[in-house]
Parts: C-alpha cells; sequence; structure tokens
C-alpha cells in the first residue's frame, strides 16, 4: 500500500527485458530497506529482489509490463520511486495500491497561474471530478473531466519533486483509478438488481 507521495526521482540505471519479463536497475539511498519490500516505481508495485551499494533491482513480470509504461523504459530515464506505507505513518496523498489500471496519453500541457493543467487521454467513468487519481504513482486531484479523459493541475512542488515534469505531448503515463471507486462500479449493478426500490416504490411512498 502506497501513498501517492514520490520520496524519490532516480534513473534507470539498466533494464534487462526477455519473453518471461523483464528486471530493472535503479540507485536509491534508503538505507533501511531490505530485500523483499515493495516498492513503487512509476506507480507500479514491485519487489526489490537485490540491494548493493544503492544499487536496486526489482523483476517485473509480463502481465505488469502489458499494463504500465515500464516496457518503455530506457537506461537513463527518470521514474518516481516510493515505498510502501508503514502504519505508523500519516496517510497524505490517497490510498494507492500499486496495480495499474490502464495508461493515458498526454494530450495537452498548458501554463495556468503558477501550475500546469494536464489534460489526458483514457477511460473516464471510474474517475470522479475532485476526487482522487495516480498518474506514475502520484497522487493528484481531478481538475475537470471529459467524456474521453480527464485533467489535473500540478503544482510546482509536484514538478519539482517527480518525473511529470519531464512530461510531453503524446507521451503514455500509468494510471490507477481511486480504489473506492473501483469497489463502488464493481458492486454497483449487484445491488441494482437485488434492491426493490424503484421509481414507482419511491412514488407510492412520497418520494
Amino acid at each position: 500500500m502506497f501513498t501517492g507521495l514520490i520520496e524519490k526521482v532516480s534513473k534507470v540505471e539498466n533494464i534487462v527485458l526477455n519473453s518471461l519479463g523483464a528486471k530493472i536497475y535503479f540507485k536509491a539511498d534508503f538505507d533501511d530497506s531490505k530485500i523483499g519490500d515493495s516498492i513503487a516505481i512509476n506507480g507500479v508495485c514491485l519487489t526489490v529482489t537485490s540491494i548493493e551499494n544503492n544499487l536496486f533491482s526489482a523483476d517485473i513480470m509480463k502481465e505488469s509490463l502489458n499494463v504500465s509504461n515500464l516496457k518503455n523504459l530506457k537506461k537513463n530515464d527518470e521514474i518516481n520511486l516510493e515505498r510502501a506505507l508503514k502504519l505508523s505513518s500519516g496517510l497524505d496523498g490517497h490510498i494507492v495500491t500499486g496495480h495499474i489500471d490502464t495508461c493515458a496519453k498526454v494530450r495537452e500541457i498548458k501554463q495556468d497561474g503558477f501550475s500546469k493543467r494536464l489534460r489526458l487521454d483514457c477511460r473516464s467513468d471510474l474517475i470522479v471530478l475532485k476526487g482522487s487519481i495516480a498518474i506514475n504513482g502520484v497522487s493528484l486531484t481531478v481538475s475537470d473531466l471529459y467524456e474521453d479523459g480527464f485533467e489535473v493541475s500540478l503544482i510546482p512542488t509536484t514538478l519539482d519533486k517527480t518525473n511529470l515534469k519531464n512530461l510531453k505531448i503524446g507521451d503514455i503515463v500509468n494510471i490507477e483509478y481511486d480504489l473506492l471507486g473501483k469497489y463502488v462500479r464493481k458492486f454497483l449493478p449487484f445491488y441494482e438488481k437485488k434492491s426493490k426500490i424503484t421509481l414507482d416504490f419511491l412514488k407510492e411512498n412520497g418520494f
């Protein structure tokens, strides 16, 4: 479990792709990390497989490559890193699982005062206006919503502390929809079928 608050932006030291998946190498000065820990890379939850002189490695299975932008990474690309949330930590940001739902394409980037507005194209029926969303693992608030996408506003601190500052029109980013929204969407059809409350029932009872 993560919060969407990026701890460090690092660079890909190496990434090796093959028919079975991939292995990624990156550097981070996380002194208390150990093999087996969970770490989110661009919002994708992975497991640390080795640490040597601050050089970390993690395996990426084929499913994670298929649904995320990790398959597009190259040496020296910047990546967002966040370690798993500790129970003693404060919950800033929002609850992020590290399970990517889809990818989105950057359609538009424009300056808006001291912030930047970022418009992305993707499925939007699971997105709530003013709700939370994770882009490349970064917890953000939806500022506008469209049938084919959404917008977020990026403050200078977010741009400075994450790899979102490098985005260009046409780039592909990882998207994790808000966890609550996904569960509501999953169970709503079930309860609609089971519910005895209908429009006629409401009319009959004075609503």
